[in-house]
């Protein structure tokens, strides 16, 4: 087994511990992949993939993302955390935990609280840290991506706070973003696709985020994510869980000064850029890590092959 994410074999493998089972998986058989060193919150190499499928593209470039091995992917994935022993969403945790991609308490006591299993279609291993299609070419991101944005952004997720979530599909990271603002804080969802909205209302529903929902403190909207909701900003969190060709500036606008956008950019090759605003309003953006996300875009460009 692989006793830690630095070293060489946990580079090109993926240990999984639980219920007295180890096991350590090539993850060259599934995909290729791209390390870098953050600088920040992440003081090691840092293995980052959010979504595999994805909507289509005029651009060949971006076929990629639709591209039948990423269901493959997917399902070996899922044949593979079969066996791992991992049934519960706390076991996830934990795992997760163990492996060093979760190191902030509150976020882990938000990811037990919050169960995955709630936001994934039926018929799936809602476990399996990997993407998750979730339909019209949208996917609920694996979960060390959900805890690597949450511990990115925790500072800026205090109670009381403002947190908008773009792209929020299954609806899962803007139950978590309630659940850390709390009721005196703000937490909103944008998705540009209405049946996403409705089946994530009825995620949260079922979720610990429920009283929040009911309350008004968390919202999920109809709306294009590329530009924000302007109604209740500025924010002091902004999430965006799809990669855009260069940072939205409506997006910047509607960050409050000393707040946190965490955006993936970039088409084929994609970084995950934290984007700060400082007190006096200058800005500044750097890289986090390699990331492969689908692209903000359109909803007609989303569906057009759906």
């Amino acid at each position: 087994m692989c006793p830690d994410l630095r070293e060489p074999c946990c580079a090109m493998a993926s240990s999984v511990s639980a219920s007295g089972v180890s096991y350590c998986a090539p993850l060259k058989q599934f995909l290729t992949f791209t390390t870098t060193t953050a600088t920040s919150l992440h003081r090691r190499p840092l293995l980052v993939f959010g979504s595999l499928s994805s909507s289509s593209s005029s651009n060949s470039d971006n076929n990629i993302f639709n591209n039948p091995t990423n269901s493959l992917f997917s399902k070996r994935m899922e044949r593979f955390w079969a066996h791992s022993g991992i049934r519960k969403n706390n076991e996830l945790v934990a795992y997760l935990q163990q492996y060093g991609m979760i190191r902030s308490n509150k976020v882990a006591q938000v990811m037990n609280r919050i169960d995955r299993n709630l936001f994934v279609p039926d018929g799936n291993q809602p476990y399996v840290d990997t993407p998750i299609e979730i339909g019209y070419n949208a996917t609920i991101s694996a979960p060390h991506m959900h805890a690597s944005c949450l511990e990115l952004l925790e500072e800026n997720l205090q109670p009381g706070m403002h947190a908008l979530d773009i792209g929020s599909g299954s609806g899962y990271l803007t139950a978590c973003f309630g659940l850390m603002v709390g009721s005196e804080g703000s937490a909103v969802g944008v998705e540009h696709i209405p049946e996403l909205v409705a089946s994530s209302f009825q995620n949260i529903e079922n979720s610990a985020a429920a009283p929040l929902l009911k309350e008004g403190s968390l919202q999920v909207h109809v709306g294009d994510g590329r530009l924000g909701w302007p109604e209740f900003a500025p924010y002091d969190a902004i999430h965006v869980g799809a990669a855009a060709p260069e940072v939205p500036q409506p997006l910047i606008d509607q960050l409050k000064p000393g707040g946190r956008l965490v955006i993936p950019v970039g088409n084929i090759f994609q970084d995950l850029k934290l984007v700060d605003k400082k007190l006096d309003g200058t800005v500044t953006v750097r890289n986090e890590a390699s990331v492969r996300f689908v692209p903000l875009t359109s909803r007609e460009a989303q569906l057009r092959d759906y």
